[in-house]
């Protein structure tokens, strides 16, 4: 008899898990610590626009959900900067116009708490979980009104956050490793709303960046005409939020840094000062799971920085390699949360790291003119050499390589795109049969050293 699951949190990942579940069985319960955000409005000010890729739609495809996510979602083909002087530069994501797609995180919350209703699933809201017995299986909770609830759980996932109470009972456990870290930068959301006639003010088809080397201010779409906002600054320092204490230091700063930004935002005051300056935290932990009692999954097990759009895509991944872990080994939980910490654990890690070098990337090279010639390089070669080079940035956010594997080919690229940049102007350089000549023993050499890498999906 398939055994009954409960599941901590009934966030993005929490709701697809309990689809998943349901559909292949299982009775599921969920608990959130949240009321119903479909009957209350979620706590204003703390969103950051999800950006939905190739992984995130592999897992919604798994569930069936591909069509009812499918209006919320808005391409984005490729990055649209803002320079300080109010230039635009465009700059394509994909080789082929592929695209990440814009999502409201809440009304994507909203509707995979439904679907999973739909299909059986019992969520209860207001169940704050304050500790877990690891051994036991057993879950405490508090209710809206201060009550104890006590369950025990025949299977349990901790799908609960960055600040999990499931991991943070895995931490009594001997032998667990966890590092937490904040990244000195804070973000704050801010909202550009239709023009007068309910129009988008920008692009619509991009993301938008105003980066600023060591800060920077990004823009999403919504389907409602707005986009969200976000800015990225450093708590402390020259330039930070800490020296942004009135109107007038939120004026100039703007009027400085974003000045075409201004007259698009005309509640940036309103939105400044009412809406929350909000933390970035990394976590690392292991294990993942404990015996065949319990696991960890999504920003539980991986919490990240925004920066390469994967956290949500990285958490529906843990779902879809669990959901190919059951469908190969049944109701064996001991081989499959084995095989799902070892097959996901180096990919966690991996993200996180890759999410830390795309911060990097989005607020001080995106506007260099060596970074913007080494993209078109990119795009060409992926072109010329389809079989042997994919950029680290499409195998990210267009294919389904293992993070970890992601990670592992970003040195052989640098050296690749060194060398190539190495030698001149790749574009003239190209319609030289000997300068053709070289190219292709120097792809062929990156090609030799990371093939033996495991390009296929890990489950």
């Amino acid at each position: 008899m398939a055994r009954s699951v409960t599941i901590l949190g009934a966030g993005l990942v929490g709701s697809l898990l309990a689809v998943l579940m349901r559909k292949r069985g299982y009775e599921v319960t969920v608990y959130e610590r949240r009321p119903d955000m479909r009957k209350a409005s979620m706590s204003a000010g703390k969103s950051i626009n999800l950006a939905m890729s190739a992984r995130g739609w592999k897992a919604l495809d798994m569930a069936g959900l591909r069509k009812d996510i499918e209006d919320l979602a808005i391409p984005m083909t490729g990055r649209y900067m803002h320079q300080p002087d109010g230039a635009g530069v465009y700059q394509p994501y994909g080789t082929n116009n592929e695209a990440i797609y814009s999502v409201s995180r809440g009304e994507l919350n909203r509707k995979l708490m439904t679907l999973a209703e739909e299909v059986g699933a019992t969520i209860h809201f207001s169940h704050r979980c304050n500790k877990v017995d690891v051994q036991t299986n057993t879950a405490h909770f508090e209710d809206a009104d201060g009550n104890e609830k006590v369950v025990t759980a025949d299977l349990l996932f901790g799908s609960d956050g960055a600040f999990s109470a499931l991991r943070n009972s895995y931490q009594l456990l001997d032998r667990t490793n966890l590092t937490q870290h904040y990244i000195e930068h804070g973000y704050k959301e801010l909202c550009i709303p239709p023009d007068e006639n309910g129009n988008l003010r920008m692009d619509k088809n991009a993301l938008h960046i105003w980066p600023r080397k060591n800060f920077m201010l990004i823009a999403l779409p919504n389907t409602d005409g707005t986009f969200t906002c976000t800015l990225f600054l450093p708590f402390e320092g020259e330039i930070s939020f800490e020296k942004l204490k009135t109107e007038a230091d939120v004026k100039a700063f703007f009027s400085e840094h974003f000045p075409d930004a201004i007259p698009m935002m005309p509640t940036l005051i309103e939105d400044f000062f009412g809406n929350p300056t909000s933390s970035l935290v990394t976590i690392k932990v292991a294990p993942w799971h404990y015996k065949d009692k319990s696991a960890l999954i999504g920003d539980a097990a991986h919490a990240i920085v925004p920066f390469y759009g994967q956290g949500m895509n990285a958490g529906f991944e843990d779902c879809t390699i669990l959901a190919g872990l059951m469908d190969k080994y049944g109701d064996d939980w001991t081989t499959i949360l084995n095989e799902y910490d070892r097959l996901r654990k180096p990919n966690g890690d991996a993200v996180l790291d890759l999410a830390l070098m795309n911060f990097i990337e989005m607020r001080d090279k995106v506007a260099e003119p060596s970074f913007l010639e080494r993209k078109k390089i990119e795009k060409e070669l992926a072109k010329r050499y389809p079989e042997k080079f994919v950029s680290v940035y499409e195998m990210v956010s267009f294919t389904h390589t293992p993070y970890n594997t992601a990670w592992s080919c970003i040195q052989a690229q640098d050296k690749l795109l060194g060398t190539i940049m190495g030698n001149g102007d790749f574009f003239n350089n190209i319609n030289d049969n000997a300068f053709c000549s070289k190219l292709d023993n120097w792809v062929s050499e990156y090609h030799q050293e990371v093939k033996q890498l495991d390009f296929g999906h890990e489950a």
